[in-house]
């Protein structure tokens, strides 16, 4: 079959023949219609995810929108390796497969599925806790799961959204979803001052963060408190990616002195039953319009050039089967 294949760690994947998978007990055969470049497929195939085998060569893919034999639209994925979902066929487990609704845009269910529940799961699971939102701040909302996490909030009835970052499109297109934003300009008291200019007062019951690194620690120095009273807030600050950096100096004050819980929230964090049990909503939330996911699409054959523009785009890239 044809496939994106990467051949090594540092390699753009090539258009080529690879094996067809082998189709064991509990799975089936299913055909591509379109499967997203997440960040998560560029780092698992560069093998710096934790999650990455480290063995090569491999075909890149967490998640896709298939066909099945009886040519049902499903959204799937947990494909074992060195398959992914970025070729004509896969073989997917029996169970991971979810019926997308009459009339919606394949394309966009499966780009906005993965990046979406990156931020719907921990957002959902706070308003179960404390009834209401109230403000969310979003570390890094310029990147598509970003602007995904600002109409979640939405969704699920924040009252204040502040969102943060560098580039000037994605805070414009932030602002234009309602958040209030920052752009991070790398001082970190000058920044600090202005994340709580635009909390306006209000404490964050939800802190979002796909940046982790410097602006992490610029937001410490925002929630700093000082005082010996009670603290009446309670922040959720939940961690997601790492793309300002790996690591982050946590201030013991911080810890002391505020009813915060630091969490993570990623692959092996959580239950794949709480998380699966969510997935069918926010397929009916991309299909029902009410979560817009920005979009490129490819064919197959062209994923060298996807591969490089999933680099710089502030769309999704997602790749495609040509009559698909």
């Amino acid at each position: 079959m044809k496939a994106a294949i990467l051949k090594s760690a540092s390699a753009t994947p090539e258009y080529g023949d690879f094996a067809e998978p082998v189709v064991d007990e509990g799975q089936e055969l299913v055909e591509l219609v379109a499967a997203a470049i997440h960040p998560v497929v560029r780092s698992l195939a560069a093998g710096s995810h934790y999650g990455s085998t480290g063995a090569w060569p491999l075909i890149p893919g967490v998640d896709a929108v298939a066909r099945t034999s009886a040519g049902a639209l499903v959204y799937t994925g947990f494909i074992r390796p060195p398959y992914g979902t970025l070729a004509e066929r896969m073989a997917v487990p029996s169970a991971m497969r979810f019926a997308l609704p009459p009339d919606s845009d394949p394309v966009k269910v499966a780009a906005g599925v993965n990046p979406g529940m990156a931020s719907w799961l921990p957002l959902s699971a706070r308003a179960g806790e404390v009834g209401a939102l109230g403000t969310v701040l979003i570390l890094g909302v310029t990147g598509v799961a970003g602007t995904l996490a600002v109409q979640n909030a939405n969704v699920l009835g924040a009252t204040r959204v502040v969102g943060v970052g560098r580039s000037l499109a994605g805070l414009e297109r932030a602002a234009n979803l309602g958040a209030h934003v920052v752009a991070i300009k790398a001082d970190q008291n000058a920044d600090a001052a202005a994340i709580l200019g635009a909390l306006a007062g209000t404490t964050p019951s939800v802190v979002l963060d796909f940046l982790w690194g410097a602006p992490a620690e610029t937001t410490f120095t925002a929630l700093a408190r000082r005082g010996l009273e009670e603290d009446r807030a309670n922040i959720a600050y939940v961690q997601i990616g790492a793309m300002a950096g790996p690591e982050a100096s946590l201030p013991a004050s911080l810890l002391r002195s505020r009813r915060i819980r630091i969490s993570g929230s990623g692959a092996g964090s959580a239950s794949i039953a709480d998380v699966l049990a969510q997935v069918p909503a926010y397929i009916q939330l991309i299909a029902e319009g009410r979560i817009q996911v920005p979009t490129q699409s490819y064919p197959l054959a062209s994923i060298a050039e996807a591969w490089n523009a999933s680099l710089e785009s502030d769309r999704r890239i997602v790749i495609t089967l040509p009559g698909e």
